[in-house]
C-alpha cells in the first residue's frame, strides 16, 4: 500500500462493481457535465443579452445562479445520499440537472432562465457528492487511488473545456439557435447516463436510521449562501454595503453552526458534519491546501481568459485553447503521479506546489508586456499545471484515505464543498485584483501588468498551500505510526 492509499475497506462497507470501468466513466461524466456548466455559459452571455433583452444584473444572475445553488446545497446533497442511497440520489440529481438544462435551453425569457439555472445547480448539488461517495464505497486500495486521479483529471478538464465547448457551440449557431445549445448539449448525454445508470450503478441502500439534522442544515445553507452570493456578485455590483453585511453575517452563522453541531453531538444526536470525519488524520490540513490550490487555479483561468479576450482581442475559442495547457498538465499529472517511486508519494505535494508557484510567476513575467501569448508562456502554463496536479491528487487521496467508508458521503461532501468554495473565492478575489489593475477593455500592456500582479498573488497562495501540505504529510505519517 502506498503512503497515500486508503486502508482496505471491509466487505460490509464496500460493494465490488461488476463493471468498474463503466461505472467510473458513468459517474465521472456526470461530474464533468456539472463542472462544464460553471463556465460554458460565459461565452453565451452576449447572445443571451441580445436575444432576451437581459440587463447586466440579470446576466450576472444567469451566470451566478447555478454556482450559488450548487455551492450552497452540496453538503445537503451528500447527507441525502447517505440517508436515501448514493445511486438513487445520483440518478435523481442527474435527472434534475438534465431537466434543468432542457428548460434553460428553451427558456422564453431571462427571468425563466435565471430560475432554471438555479434548478440546474440544485440538481448538480444532488448528483456531484454521490460521485466521491460511490468511488469510496466501490473501490479500495490502488483502484481507489487511480479513481481519485481520474476524478482530478476530470476536475481540471471541466474547468478548461467549458469555454472551448461553449465557443464552438455559439460560433456554430446550430439551426439558428444561437446560445441555446450550450444548455441543450447536456440533454442527450444526461438521458444516456440515466439509462446506463439504471444498469450499472450498484445497489447501495441508504441508512434511513440516520437522523436528518435539519437545524444544522438550515444554518449551514444560510451561512454558505451569505458567503457565496456577495463573492459571486460583489465585483460586478461595486461591492455594495449589503455584500459586506452578508459576509459578516456568514461568519456569524458559521460560528452558530459549530455551536449547534457540538450540542447535537453532546446529546447523542447525529450532526450534519460528524466530528469524527473532521478528525480523520490529514483531512483538515489537506482540505486547506486543496482550497488554496483551487483559489489559485480558478483565479488563473479567470484572469487569463479576461486578459486574452478583453485586452488581446482573442476569440473565446482561441482563449480556451490557449488556456488548455494548464488544464492538460493538471490532468496528466493527476492521472500518472502514482507511477513515481512510492517513496516520493507522501513527499510530493510541498515541492510540487513550490514549482507551480515559480512556473506561474514566470508565466506572469512573460505575459506582462501585453504581447501575444508565446510558446514560452504556454510552456510555463503547462509546467505549472503539471506541478499543481502532482500536489492536488496526492492531497485528495490523503484527505479521504483515512475517512471510514461509512462516512464517505460526509467526507466527500466536505471536500467537494471546499473545492467549489475555492473556485468561487478564487474568481471573486483574484478576479477583483486583476480587474482593479486593468479596467477592461484595457490596453494590452496595462492588462499584462495586472496579470503579473495577479500571478504574484497566485504564487503566494500556492506557497501557503505548501505549508498545509507539509502539515498533511506530518499528520498522516503520525497516523500511520
Amino acid at each position: 500500500m502506498t503512503d497515500l492509499q486508503a486502508p482496505p475497506a471491509t466487505a460490509a462497507s464496500t460493494t465490488a462493481p461488476t463493471r468498474p470501468g463503466l461505472l467510473l466513466g458513468l459517474v465521472l461524466l456526470g461530474q464533468f457535465m456539472a463542472l462544464l456548466d460553471v463556465s460554458i455559459v460565459n461565452v453565451a452571455v452576449p447572445g443571451i443579452r441580445t436575444d432576451l433583452g437581459a440587463s447586466g444584473a440579470a446576466l450576472q444572475l444567469v451566470v451566478a445562479g447555478y454556482t450559488i445553488a450548487y455551492a450552497v446545497l452540496l453538503i445537503t446533497g451528500a447527507r441525502l445520499g447517505a440517508r436515501h442511497g448514493y445511486s438513487r440520489l445520483f440518478q435523481l440529481g442527474l435527472a434534475a440537472f438534465t431537466a434543468g438544462s432542457l428548460a434553460c435551453g428553451l427558456a422564453p425569457g431571462v427571468g425563466w432562465l435565471i430560475g432554471f439555472r438555479v434548478a440546474q445547480g440544485a440538481g448538480a448539488a444532488l448528483m456531484v457528492p454521490q460521485v466521491m461517495s460511490l468511488v469510496q464505497r466501490t473501490f479500495t486500495g490502488a483502484a481507489r487511488v487511480r479513481a481519485l486521479g481520474l476524478y482530478s483529471a476530470v476536475l481540471a478538464g471541466g474547468m478548461a473545456v467549458g469555454q472551448v465547448v461553449g465557443g464552438v457551440l455559439v460560433s456554430a449557431d446550430l439551426f439558428g439557435t444561437g446560445w441555446r445549445p450550450v444548455f441543450l448539449v447536456n440533454v442527450p448525454i444526461g438521458l444516456v447516463l440515466l439509462v446506463a445508470g439504471h444498469r450499472l450503478l450498484p445497489a447501495l441502500p441508504g441508512d434511513r436510521g440516520r437522523r436528518f439534522d435539519l437545524v444544522g442544515l438550515v444554518v449551514l445553507a444560510a451561512a454558505l449562501g451569505l458567503l457565496v452570493v456577495p463573492l459571486v456578485l460583489g465585483h460586478e455590483l461595486g461591492w455594495p454595503v449589503w455584500g459586506w453585511v452578508m459576509l459578516a453575517g456568514s461568519a456569524l452563522l458559521f460560528g452558530v453552526f459549530v455551536v449547534v453541531e457540538r450540542r447535537i453531538a453532546a446529546r447523542g444526536g447525529q450532526p450534519l458534519v460528524p466530528g469524527r470525519v473532521l478528525r480523520a488524520p490529514g483531512l483538515l490540513p489537506a482540505a486547506g491546501a486543496i482550497f488554496l490550490i483551487m483559489v489559485a487555479f480558478a483565479g488563473l483561468m479567470f484572469a487569463f481568459a479576461l486578459h486574452q479576450q478583453a485586452a488581446l482581442g482573442y476569440s473565446a475559442l482561441r482563449a480556451g485553447l490557449l488556456s488548455a495547457p494548464a488544464a492538460i498538465g493538471f490532468g496528466l499529472s493527476s492521472l500518472y503521479w502514482q507511477r513515481l517511486p512510492q517513496r516520493l508519494h507522501r513527499r510530493l505535494p510541498p515541492p510540487a506546489l513550490g514549482a507551480a508557484a515559480g512556473a506561474y510567476l514566470l508565466f506572469g513575467v512573460l505575459a506582462a508586456d501585453g504581447a501575444d501569448i508565446g510558446l514560452g508562456a504556454e510552456l510555463a502554463l503547462m509546467v505549472g499545471g503539471l506541478a499543481v496536479g502532482c500536489a492536488y491528487s496526492p492531497l485528495f487521496a490523503a484527505a479521504l484515505g483515512r475517512v471510514d467508508p461509512a462516512d464517505a458521503a460526509d467526507g466527500s461532501g466536505v471536500l467537494v464543498t471546499v473545492i467549489q468554495l475555492g473556485q468561487v473565492v478564487g474568481v471573486a478575489l483574484l478576479g477583483t485584483l486583476f480587474l482593479g489593475g486593468a479596467a477592461l477593455p484595457a490596453p494590452p500592456a496595462d492588462s499584462g501588468r495586472a496579470l503579473l500582479v495577479t500571478l504574484s498573488a497566485i504564487a503566494l497562495a500556492l506557497l501557503s498551500a505548501a505549508l498545509f501540505a507539509l502539515r498533511t504529510r506530518r499528520v498522516t505519517a503520525a497516523g500511520r505510526d
